[in-house]
């Protein structure tokens, strides 16, 4: 298929052998303010009069046509528009054969807010990164160092618990660093699913069954499972992360009954295919709908304090990285409804 210039999400520029600009696509007239009936035909300095943050003349420093002739263009870099608009400029200076003249000079052109928002959201997650670490962190180097410091000086029931309290604070640290690594596969598209025949009935029951011999009530529980279910592959770690998220925060943030369907539905991603739908629902405050689009974003907490507002972000990475969707909304007593879908699926190795 082909890919015309206008289809693309960056500016696009291409000067010829002359300078002359023989290509200005819609990016680069968004990006720039331009006019493309303006911009084609004229040199490409007219057309891109870029300076560097020190107010020099970009075309005049790097002289792309007259310039040595080893070089094959410009690495990425920000520069300023009239007017001071900040862009993100590249350049690629095409040779028909080494050390040739320059026939085409092609410039890509970036604006900087997506960048922004990246960099914004990397530095929120440092600083949440940070906080989140500091206590458990502190809890673990002051116990510790009181115990080698009065070992004898303690209970043996004394010790315990000191121990224990590190022991749960070191799976806090843990778990955060297994947060961060899955957030860095997902944002890079790099979350590996090793699909295995699953029983999602089974899971689910396994998952209830643990939160019972936790201490909480099996009548705090619910669940209605098809009779008849679609064979399912999926990562069953994966969907262990998924059904623990949801469950706890049902449990824990949620009120009433805590009700778990499982059923059979179409596929998200396949038309006419079959999936497993999943969904996991509370009687409690529920979220509010202003909310609601903000649930799977990072750091979300709604109006509760403490965690690190992550969980979710990862659970519909994990849901996506199968090739499911996941959704919520208002249960109909009240509280949250969150349902995911995992399509059937293949083995790993036929995936």
């Amino acid at each position: 298929m082909d890919v015309r210039p206008d289809d693309l999400p960056d500016g696009l520029v291409i000067a010829d052998g002359a300078g002359r600009v023989v290509c200005f696509n819609a990016a680069a007239v968004r990006i720039t303010g331009r006019a493309r009936e303006e911009a084609l035909g004229s040199p490409l300095h007219t057309a891109l009069p870029l300076e560097d943050l020190d107010g020099r003349r970009w075309w005049q420093l790097t002289d792309p046509y007259n310039g040595p002739a080893i070089r094959n263009g410009q690495p990425e870099r920000n520069l300023l528009l009239p007017g001071g608009h900040e862009v993100l400029v590249a350049a690629r200076y095409v040779r028909q054969r080494p050390r040739g003249p320059v026939e085409r000079v092609v410039v890509t052109l970036r604006g900087t807010e997506a960048r922004r928002r990246t960099e914004r959201s990397h530095a929120e997650l440092i600083a949440t990164v940070a906080h989140e670490l500091r206590s458990p962190l502190t809890s673990v180097k002051g116990f510790t160092a009181t115990l080698l410091a009065k070992w004898e000086r303690f209970t043996d029931d004394q010790k315990r618990l000191m121990l224990e309290t590190v022991n749960a604070d070191a799976n806090r640290v843990t778990r955060l660093i297994a947060e961060l690594l899955d957030i860095s596969r997902i944002d890079s598209g790099r979350l590996e699913v090793r699909r295995q025949r699953l029983d999602m009935a089974a899971v689910v029951q396994r998952h209830v069954d643990a939160h019972v011999a936790a201490g909480r009530p099996a009548s705090r529980f619910k669940t209605e499972i098809a009779d008849e279910l679609p064979d399912l592959w999926a990562d069953p770690d994966k969907v262990d992360q998924v059904l623990a998220n949801l469950l706890e925060n049902a449990v824990r943030h949620g009120e009433g009954t805590v009700t778990i369907e499982v059923q059979p539905t179409s596929s998200p991603r396949e038309p006419g295919g079959t999936g497993t739908a999943v969904t996991v629902s509370d009687e409690g405050p529920g979220i509010p709908e202003e909310s609601m689009s903000r649930v799977f974003t990072r750091f979300w907490r709604g109006s509760r304090r403490g965690g690190t507002g992550l969980g979710l972000y990862i659970v519909k990475g994990i849901v996506e990285a199968h090739g499911g969707a996941i959704t919520v909304e208002r249960a109909p007593a009240g509280g949250a409804r969150f349902r995911f879908i995992l399509p059937v699926g293949a083995p790993a190795f036929l995936a």
